[in-house]
């Protein structure tokens, strides 16, 4: 599957959890820049998730409004490792999470 991350700097620790949630693909745009409200969401996405940390809040905006135009999942979170893996356990398995934080 394929997931879009806007927001942040860095996302190394971020791509590990990603992985852990059969997430292959992983496309990251910062959203410092204000042109990146220009940029479409690529077609393969089935994930956005909006790191709110250092983002621009027309970013925000239109691609919250175009992921549920497209009904993409979207999901926001900090920009954390351990914020984006409970938003990720909550959004696909509500139950409880049975996968192990590394």
């Amino acid at each position: 599957m394929s997931v879009l991350i806007i927001g942040g700097d860095k996302i190394d620790s971020i791509a590990s959890v990603l992985h852990s949630f059969a997430f292959d693909k992983i496309v990251h745009w910062d959203a410092r820049n204000p042109s990146v409200v220009r940029k479409e969401i690529p077609s393969d996405t089935k994930l956005i998730i909006m790191l709110t940390n250092f983002l621009n809040h027309n970013a925000m905006n239109k691609f919250k409004n175009e992921a549920k135009r497209k009904t993409i999942q979207f999901i926001c979170a900090k920009r954390s490792e351990s914020s984006v893996f409970c938003e990720l356990c909550k959004h696909f398995n509500p139950n409880g999470c049975l996968l192990e934080q590394r």
